[in-house]
């Protein structure tokens, strides 16, 4: 048994874990932001209260980037672990292993061992939730690339500045990443609501956009046809580059069934192999992925 731990900038979330799939929730905690001790306290208690073993791994699911050369993670949510080797601190104060991962790369993991790429050999995950995100497992092993940075198609400047039919002037938004005109300001659910914004004058949350878009709004349809059309490009260059057998979706925007598959429509048209079959696919794993994923991560070594 491994305890595994979901980690945000609100929540905490552990579970106990025998199997990828076999999760005892030991519930959540607000996460300390500011105050290391109390924060690795706070993970000290759950793993107590989940009766592991001495010397049983823990594993974490992180928002923020770990680099996985130094395990010094980069993470603005949670200052008090930012420039921290957080395994390695965390090890310190356990007694015991600890296994750091971010929770993108967490997702896919859990997805391709468990989820929608299971029996696939590449499987590069794409998350469209607030932002754009993604990473990249290879033979149920995460890529974390150099400097923890692999599968982030989200970022660098290549949104397009016209989009949809007939097309329309896109602007080159400031994101939070310091550059301009990158796939995260129109991807996403913020994304969403800046295009229908755009398009329309008139402002909306992204759940409103979408059921004014299967009600058939023309406002609605018009900014989701230019959120796709904006997508499908840099989504299909990824999957050229990478090569995945298949391309799970989650986020809050990947639980829309109709929006994935017209992206996948759009994305197969674009792409240089010929598929008669879904590749971009809405998640499989709906509860819990960053915990399970985690579990996957803790488990693997003791296999």
């Amino acid at each position: 048994m491994i305890t595994c731990f979901d980690i945000g900038g609100s929540t905490i979330k552990g579970a106990t874990a025998t199997a990828p799939q076999a999760l005892a929730p030991l519930g959540r905690v607000p996460t300390p932001l500011r105050d290391f001790a109390a924060f690795a306290a706070a993970i000290a208690a759950m793993v107590e209260a989940g009766g592991a073993r001495a010397g049983s791994p823990v594993a974490i699911s992180v928002t923020g980037v770990v680099d996985p050369q130094t395990g010094r993670v980069t993470c603005a949510n949670i200052p008090c672990i930012d420039g921290l080797a957080l395994a390695a601190e965390l090890g310190a104060r356990l007694s015991r292993p600890v296994l750091v991962a971010n929770d993108a790369d967490c997702f896919v993991l859990a997805e391709a061992v468990a989820g929608a790429g299971r029996g696939h050999r590449v499987v590069f995950g794409a998350i469209l939730g607030t932002g754009v995100g993604g990473g990249i497992v290879v033979d149920g092993r995460i890529h974390a690339g150099a400097g923890g940075l692999a599968g982030e198609w989200g970022h660098g400047p290549v949104a397009a500045t016209s989009a949809g039919t007939p097309p329309v002037d896109i602007p080159r938004l400031p994101c939070g990443c310091g550059q301009t005109g990158c796939v995260d300001t129109v991807g996403g659910a913020r994304g969403l609501e800046r295009l229908y914004r755009h398009l329309t004058g008139r402002e909306a949350a992204s759940t409103d956009i979408i059921a004014a878009w299967q009600a058939g709004e023309a406002g609605a349809a018009r900014a989701v046809e230019c959120q796709i059309d904006l997508l499908a490009g840099p989504l299909a260059l990824t999957v050229n580059i990478v090569g995945p057998d298949i391309v799970p979706v989650g986020g809050g925007l990947g639980s829309v069934a109709p929006l994935i598959g017209r992206l996948d429509a759009a994305v197969r048209r674009r792409i240089l192999r010929r598929l008669d079959r879904p590749l971009v696919v809405p998640a499989a794993l709906a509860v819990e992925p960053g915990l399970v994923g985690a579990a996957i991560l803790g488990l693997e070594p003791a296999a």
